[in-house]
């Protein structure tokens, strides 16, 4: 009956999740291929936080388990589990330094592939050698719980927000450890006992995936809502400049150009005056639609502020922002209340060519050259002459 209610629950959730997601996001739950920045971002630093956590509690916890090892096992084999328990002990502070200043998915692959391999190890060398003695009563009750140390380690799975596919190449280490530590018993192999426990192993992998998921799931939604202007569905102005601030540091970095267009629709306050709010509003939401269906894949459109709007465009040279945004004022930016069309003021900017030190200077020269389109005539493009 509970479990019934459980899984209700579970499923209603779920489908709420995906209602509220589109196409593209659901597919961002399966695998990490083309996440949007911030969203790559965030996860690294929770991936990262958490994996230090973790490392930190285990180097602190681990050597404190030599004592019951002490009162529970003759010498002959608490020796070895010291040894294991010591190197484990170094290996997790090791991984707490080491995980200090990560910036990238990988940096985080790396920190929690560490994490993962360390227990797992851990669990193969306690197997061997524990299983070279005779125990019984209550050195056998504790031998056991060394032998869940897989399940426990399966289980913390789900405190990362993993994708499905990251899940499952993170797990499949651990299940392969079980079944390394089996073949090292194949003559006494007791194959009813491992199936039920290789079966357990897979079912709490499944839940660790699921609670993963549901993790990134809340992420993405949580993120598209903070990043997106609730009316335009432009990036906003916040997320707007963290993306720019990556982009700078990644062009930089590669030695790639990155354009950038300061974009402010024309007379737009007339409009409001004349028309209302109502209708600036859906002058605002028509001309953004304009513009992103004039752009290419990877280009970033930001609301700015009121009528304004930045167009963040990376490995970009001057000459190809200038192509795509005179496609976009082909294309046009929508009308009017009264019939007429919309235009705009821009100024081009690029990173090399304009000899910007930093994403705030790249922003100024492109302001201070849609100022001077607007005192040209406005509905023109000032920095690609």
């Amino acid at each position: 009956m509970l479990g019934n209610f459980l899984q209700r629950i579970w499923l209603q959730a779920w489908s709420l999740i995906l209602v509220e997601m589109n196409g593209q996001e659901i597919g961002w739950l399966l695998r990490p291929r083309e996440h949007i920045s911030l969203l790559a971002t965030r996860r690294v630093t929770m991936i990262v936080s958490r994996v230090r956590l973790i490392a930190g509690l285990f180097a602190l916890l681990t050597p404190l388990w030599i004592i019951i090892d002490i009162l529970t096992f003759p010498p002959e084999i608490w020796h070895g589990l010291a040894a294991g328990r010591v190197a484990v002990t170094v290996a997790f502070a090791g991984i707490l330094i080491a995980v200090n200043r990560m910036e990238t998915l990988n940096d985080a692959y790396r920190a929690l592939g560490l994490l993962l391999a360390t227990p797992t190890v851990f669990f193969i060398y306690t197997h061997e050698h524990m299983g070279a003695f005779q125990l019984d009563g209550l050195q056998a009750a504790f031998a056991t719980g060394y032998a869940y140390l897989p399940f426990v380690m399966l289980a913390g799975l789900s405190i990362f927000p993993l994708t499905l596919l990251e899940g499952i190449l993170f797990a499949a280490p651990m299940l392969a450890a079980q079944v390394i530590a089996a073949t090292l018993k194949l003559p006494i192999l007791d194959w009813p006992n491992l199936a039920a426990s290789f079966w357990l192993l897979l079912l709490i992998t499944a839940v660790s995936l699921l609670a993963g998921l549901s993790q990134l799931a809340f992420m993405i939604v949580l993120v598209r809502e903070s990043i997106r202007d609730a009316m335009t569905g432009c990036f906003s102005r916040h997320s707007g400049e963290e993306l720019l601030e990556l982009q700078f540091i990644l062009a930089v970095r590669s030695e790639a150009p990155l354009a950038l267009a300061f974009i402010d629709l024309d007379h737009f306050k007339s409009v409001n005056d004349q028309f209302g709010h109502d209708a600036g509003d859906q002058v605002l939401i028509d001309a953004a639609q304009s513009i992103r269906e004039g752009l290419r894949t990877g280009d970033m459109l930001t609301r700015w502020g009121g009528e304004e709007f930045v167009l963040i465009m990376p490995n970009t040279s001057p000459e190809q922002a200038c192509v795509a945004l005179k496609r976009v004022r082909q294309r046009g930016l929508g009308q009017r209340p009264d019939g007429t069309p919309v235009t705009a003021s821009m100024g081009v900017a690029e990173r090399m060519r304009d000899s910007a030190d930093s994403w705030r200077r790249l922003v100024e020269v492109a302001d201070e050259r849609m100022y001077a389109a607007k005192q040209g005539g406005r509905d023109r493009i000032v920095g690609c002459e």
